[in-house]
């Protein structure tokens, strides 16, 4: 794993990839956070395969996803999403390794848009972009 540990912020981010129990149970890796950025990876297991011996979409979303909040939260204050949507590209199937890279195209206050692609291998399978909004934390 080749984590790069830029500030106090990343540190934060991946905190709270460790506590996010949705994503454990995915699989999900954390293979790279930066400020603003971040990579991650999941492999299809058969319990993400639909009907059409396909990835579920909503895997691919929740990876997807997952890699934004990594890269938002890289400041270190509670950020969470206030939109997202995805464009799905290709199919993707079991065994399948997908690698998810998140980067920051703008912040602006406590709001900030990024976008983040989804691979297999050097075949690009989805596009998401995501819109952010710092949040007070709870208590």
């Amino acid at each position: 794993m080749d984590t790069e540990m830029t500030s106090e912020g990343v540190a934060f981010a991946k905190q709270m990839l460790a506590d996010d129990h949705a994503a454990e149970a995915m699989g999900i890796r954390l293979v790279r956070a930066g400020i603003g950025s971040a990579t991650l990876a999941m492999a299809v297991t058969a319990s993400m395969v639909n009907g059409h011996r396909m990835t579920h979409g909503g895997f691919v979303f929740a990876l997807a996803d997952t890699a934004f909040a990594v890269a938002c939260n890289s400041y270190g204050r509670t950020t969470v999403a206030s939109g997202g949507a995805i464009t799905y590209l290709e199919s993707t199937a079991l065994g399948d390794e997908l690698i998810a890279e998140a980067v920051e195209r703008t912040r602006r206050g406590r709001s900030g848009v990024y976008d983040v692609t989804v691979r297999r291998g050097d075949d690009v399978v989805a596009e998401f972009r995501g819109n952010s909004r710092e949040v007070r934390p709870r208590a």
